[in-house]
């Protein structure tokens, strides 16, 4: 009876569940900060800053503006190949790719500033052609980093006319490398073909002014000049348009956007019967409308 009482007791505690923590141990979720430790958002993207690059363009254009001297040639390569590491710093692409261009472009200037060194017109005008390639690729860059951002600040303006500036530069790089390589003179009517004057030409086709003191006389430089006011007229009218448009202030930016209030959704009521009844009005008009049994003479 002993080992009997002792079996059962072991049956007993076998097929007794363990604790609640020891069986849900398996499936117990686990903390939440572990949980969604895999989709917790990374820290907010800096923006670009593009203030200081406007600066920089601005200083360059004045110092070919006001020097004439050979040495604001080489100082020039030297700024664009900075303003294009300023815009590598602000885009988005990745620190390989952005590590590989800001070498391309350091040894492509170092290259251009020997060739301008030269002072052949070979020299010169491969200088102005690596000018106007550093000069499009910064373009690329600002106008693809501008259009990203998601909202549109002060910082994405300054980015804008930034862009603007380049393309006049570039194309004042294009006609310069036309008068370098060329046979015949740039301009019509035996007019100067400096670096002043080819960014006074480039500037007022860009803006479409017209002052027609100075005129392109080559069929290529006409070609290229039609470009320039097109794009000039297609930036102004898209993009800083657009973004002069959606600019909004900072502290805009920090009230929230308060919607129109939605109309309350109709209270829908559930019919039980097919006239819309209750559904216990079935039951109590079968009830009230019960029939009695009848009753047997034996009953009397």
């Amino acid at each position: 009876m002993a080992q009997a009482s002792l079996a059962r007791r072991a049956v007993r505690r076998g097929s007794q569940p363990g604790p609640p923590e020891t069986a849900g141990r398996g499936s117990h979720p686990g903390p939440p900060e572990m949980a969604g430790q895999g989709s917790h958002p990374g820290p907010p993207e800096t923006a670009g800053r593009y203030g200081v690059l406007l600066l920089v363009l601005i200083s360059t254009y004045l110092l070919s503006a006001f020097s004439f001297s050979k040495l604001a040639g080489d100082l020039q390569v030297a700024a664009f190949a900075a303003v294009l590491l300023l815009a590598l710093r602000t885009s988005r692409v990745r620190r390989r790719t952005a590590r590989l261009a800001g070498g391309v472009a350091l040894i492509g200037s170092v290259a251009a500033g020997a060739a301008d060194l030269t002072g052949t017109a070979a020299g010169y005008g491969a200088a102005e052609i690596w000018k106007a390639l550093l000069l499009l690729f910064t373009v690329v860059l600002l106008v693809r980093r501008v259009l990203d951002r998601p909202t549109v600040t002060i910082q994405s303006i300054y980015g804008a006319l930034s862009a603007y500036l380049i393309i006049g530069l570039m194309f004042a790089a294009c006609y310069a490398a036309i008068e370098h390589l060329g046979s015949a003179p740039f301009f019509a009517g035996g007019q100067p073909a400096s670096t002043q004057t080819l960014q006074y030409f480039s500037f007022t086709t860009l803006t479409t002014l017209g002052y027609g003191d100075f005129t392109a006389a080559g069929n290529g430089g006409r070609a290229i000049a039609v470009m320039e006011a097109l794009t000039g007229q297609v930036f102004l009218a898209t993009l800083v348009a657009r973004l002069v448009a959606a600019f909004r202030a900072p502290a805009e930016q920090a009230q929230p956007v308060i919607g129109r209030p939605r109309p309350p959704r109709p209270v829908r009521r559930r019919s039980g019967g097919s006239r819309g009844k209750p559904a216990g009005s079935a039951s109590r008009t079968s009830r009230r409308t019960r029939v009695p049994p009848a009753r047997n003479h034996d009953d009397l």
